[in-house]
Formats: structure tokens, sequence, C-alpha cells
């Protein structure tokens, strides 16, 4: 797996995703007149609106899905990258803090699961190239697990960069207490993970504890069609 020269800073930094990439993760679950459509992917919030469009018109068409949908899709990427950029200019107050990332999820026939702690102040980590390893590690041939994983990654990074914003302005308004995404930091099991550099060394941004590894090991499961179909019409029924 690729090293990542640490990007750590003490000192404030303005809003970002805590990536190498400034890519936002997009999720879209739209359903009208009884048709739906799902999907996960990044989006550079630099590109100009008009993309939005655009990749809103060439979905329809690939897919085949009714015009309606064009609106839909577009409204939906841009409410989401609304409010990325709303948060834009403030300072995070990220120090070294290794943040727990837990992926369970379905593409397909493919179910994974896996969890290990990410250092969150590493400014240059790749969650995209992480999936890719990952994925060759566990010999998942679907094309589409990888960016699906690369995507959830990115969704608890964006989740705790924006919370670290919340939580100062909970601080300068007195407020007790911070919600959050739960942060491993000076604690037993924080240590322990800072002490795995010895094993991986002190540039990456994913550690597996090496005593717990028989209980965070990568679960991979192929499903037949017949389970696929079976979760599917349960996650319909959920839906309505």
């Amino acid at each position: 797996m690729k090293s990542f020269s640490l990007g750590a800073s003490k000192a404030p930094v303005k809003f970002r995703m805590p990536t190498e990439e400034n890519l936002v993760p997009i999720r879209l679950d739209i359903e009208v007149d009884g048709q739906r459509y799902k999907d996960a992917f990044t989006w550079n919030p630099d590109d100009p609106d008009s993309e939005v469009v655009s990749f809103s018109k060439r979905t329809v068409k690939d897919l085949k899905l009714p015009p309606t949908f064009m609106t839909h899709i577009a409204q939906s990427i841009q409410t989401q990258l609304a409010e990325f950029r709303s948060f834009e200019g403030q300072e995070m107050h990220i120090k070294e803090k290794i943040v727990p990332i837990k992926i369970d999820l379905r593409v397909n026939n493919t179910v994974v699961r896996d969890q290990f702690l990410w250092d969150i102040s590493n400014f240059e980590s790749d969650p995209e190239e992480f999936a890719r390893t990952l994925c060759k590690d566990l010999n998942i041939g679907d094309p589409e697990v990888g960016p699906a994983i690369a995507v959830a990654i990115r969704e608890q990074l964006y989740e705790i960069a924006a919370q670290s914003i919340s939580s100062v302005r909970e601080a300068r308004l007195g407020k007790k207490g911070r919600r959050g995404a739960e942060t491993v930091t000076n604690s037993k099991a924080g240590n322990s993970a800072l002490d795995l550099v010895k094993y991986f060394g002190s540039k990456g941004s994913v550690i597996r504890k090496r005593k717990e590894w028989y209980l965070y090991e990568p679960i991979v499961d192929i499903l037949s069609n017949e389970e696929v179909g079976a979760l599917d019409a349960r996650e319909e029924l959920n839906a309505r």
C-alpha cells in the first residue's frame, strides 16, 4: 500500500476534505412515479454548476430514465454541494486524531465489511487508492465495489470534518457536550494505534491493530442472485 507524507497541522486550516483530493461524496436516492434511481460518487466542488446539469442529462439518457429525473438529480447534487460549500472558509481545528472507519455495504452481489483506524490529520491520504488496494488484496472482481468503498470512507471523513466546525461553534456559544463521530485520542486504544507506527511506518493513514486483526479482519461475501433479489425486495419494502 502506498505511504503518504503526514499532513498533520496543529494550526487551524480552512475547511476541506481531509484527503489529498478535495472531492465531495454525493449520494442519490430518487424515486419518481414508481421508478427508483440510486447512486453514489464523488464530485469536485470547484467544477462549474453547469457540469451538474450536463451530468444529469447524460445520466438520464444513458440509463433511459424518464426526463423528470433530470431535475431531481440536478437538484439533489446541487443541494449537497451547497451544504459542503457552506463550510468553506471556516476553520477546522483538527489535530493528530485517529478515527474509526467502518465499511458495511453491498454492491451488486458483493458484501464487504471492514473496520480500521484512519489518521484524519493526514491531508495527503487517498481513499480511492486505499479502496483499490483493498479490493485487490481481497480478490474482489466487481469494479463497482472500489468506488463504493471510497465514497463510504469519504462520507465518514466529511461528517467528522463538518462536525469539527460545529464543535467549535458550540464551544464558542458556551454549550457543553459535542455531537460528532467518536475519535480515538489519548485513550488506551488511541495510544496503542499510534504505537503501531513501528509496523506500518510514520507516513501511513490507515492503521490496523496487529493484536486485533482477528476481530477486524475484512469480510467479503458473494451472494447468490436469489439472496440479492430477496434483499432488494426488502429494501424496496422498507423504502415504502
